[in-house]
């Protein structure tokens, strides 16, 4: 598997491993018989778009989008010209808040391209089923997705949003990281969601470590 960056070396050696060979195995067979999302070719997008080594920081979601035509292989993004999930709605509405910054497309690439991984922890979803792939195996590659990134001796600023995200601040454990932690933007929580103000807080962050930030505006 080519990703055609600095992962390169990862996906290598995830490669080789039992599990990620039957993950393999059962997606592409989940592929062949059922309708999948998102399409074969983006699956990877997190990582083709942010490379290891600039990855600054992670908004870890659960998995993707399972209506046709949203998912992107980018957690909570959907496609140029695609409505706005309810979810991405209101991050959207935090943004604001926070910032001030309108964004209108769902596209969320342009943020991926700055060094934020949009990682979702399963990659795959069958068409109107949430979640029906997590027990498939992804979960064992982005949890150590997770770990390798803990390694890095650069901060990395994870984002946990929601019960489910938080569970994984346990595989972070090098100080030199920082967690963020809020409710998830989901309509069903989202009263306590908004005000936490993770946009600013990520870029002061970044700032205070010596690291350029991230801007949010929509540039493409």
């Amino acid at each position: 598997m080519i990703i055609n960056n600095c992962w390169n070396d990862f996906f290598t050696e995830e490669w080789k491993k039992e599990y990620f060979i039957k993950l393999v195995n059962d997606v592409n067979s989940e592929y062949d018989n059922f309708r999948i999302f998102p399409p074969r070719g983006s699956v990877f997008n997190a990582f083709k778009f942010s490379s290891y080594t600039e990855t600054k920081v992670v908004i870890l979601g659960q998995d993707p989008y399972h209506g046709f035509g949203q998912a992107m292989g980018l957690s909570f993004s959907v496609p140029k010209g695609v409505q706005l999930p309810p979810s991405l709605r209101n991050i959207y509405k935090e943004l604001f808040s926070d910032l001030g910054i309108k964004r209108t497309s769902g596209c969320l690439q342009d943020i991926a391209e700055q060094g934020v991984l949009f990682l979702n922890a399963s990659l795959t979803v069958r068409e109107g089923q949430p979640n029906s792939h997590a027990q498939l195996g992804w979960q064992t590659f982005t949890d150590n997705v997770i770990k390798h990134l803990n390694e890095k001796n650069e901060q990395v600023i994870f984002i946990l949003w929601g019960s489910f995200a938080k569970a994984k601040s346990c595989l972070i454990a090098n100080p030199c990281h920082k967690i963020l932690t809020s409710a998830h933007p989901s309509p069903f929580s989202a009263t306590a969601f908004f005000g936490n103000r993770h946009f600013s807080k990520t870029n002061n962050l970044l700032c205070s470590a010596g690291l350029s930030v991230i801007n949010w505006e929509e540039t493409s």
